[in-house]
């Protein structure tokens, strides 16, 4: 690599994330982004992700956001999903608070605000490489430690709406709104204006800040797509 534009992409790396509204996609290219360039591209002023027949993708694959770390924020995106298969299967969702664990693979792993082609997991809080399922759709839930680590104390405390009136709202195939709300040890998501998951990680292992990267997810040929990627912090 040309030592110049290896200094420029450090320079980049380190760039604190200012304060305010940030938009982190520019509509045209993916810079500020890094990750395999077989699957990303920029369609119609969209990031889009797609996996084929002839290019399968054998583990979850990540778009990572390389212009600094996140802490407390809000995060606003419109996403859609297309399966290009019979299963009728598209999963993705956007990493936040993670950790890069293979540079070379664009692997992280942390927690994700999850969405689906499916009626069961958009909005749900999942942390990926780790404590999997923290929250399900319209649950307000407080993580505790267990015996295990890798196994909390879930406890569901109450609702913050109806799963399946959730999903009623989502569209198929179509531009929904999702937003990220992360203050301290509280996490929230919202899908088209509905809050679908409440959640305060009580434990130790609960990441305080990190990098945000998009995912596009292993298993048969599928798309997803992202737009108007806002940020803002305190």
């Amino acid at each position: 690599m040309n030592p110049l534009r290896a200094l420029c992409l450090f320079a980049l790396a380190a760039t604190p994330v200012l304060a305010g509204e940030q938009p982190l996609f520019n509509g045209k290219d993916l810079s500020g982004w890094e990750g395999n360039m077989d699957l990303w591209s920029v369609k119609e002023g969209a990031i889009v992700g797609t996996t084929t027949a002839e290019n399968p993708l054998k583990g979850n694959s990540f778009l990572i956001w390389k212009n600094g770390e996140v802490s407390d924020f809000e995060l606003s995106f419109k996403y859609k999903t297309h399966a290009g298969n019979e299963k009728g299967f598209a999963n993705s969702g956007v990493q936040y608070r993670s950790k890069i664990v293979d540079p070379a693979g664009f692997v992280v792993s942390g927690y994700q605000a999850d969405f689906e082609a499916g009626k069961t997991y958009s909005g749900i809080l999942y942390e990926e490489k780790g404590r999997g399922i923290l929250a399900k759709r319209g649950q307000k839930v407080v993580v505790s430690d267990g015996e295990d680590p890798r196994k909390p104390k879930l406890t569901v405390t109450g609702e913050v709406g109806n799963s399946d009136e959730i999903q009623a709202t989502i569209k198929a195939d179509d531009w929904n709104e999702y937003k990220i709300v992360a203050r301290g040890n509280h996490l929230q998501h919202f899908i088209n204006g509905k809050q679908t998951i409440d959640v305060t990680d009580e434990t130790a292992v609960g990441a305080k800040a990190g990098v945000l990267a998009l995912q596009i997810h292993a298993g048969p040929p599928m798309q997803v797509s992202f737009k108007d990627i806002v940020l803002k912090t305190p």
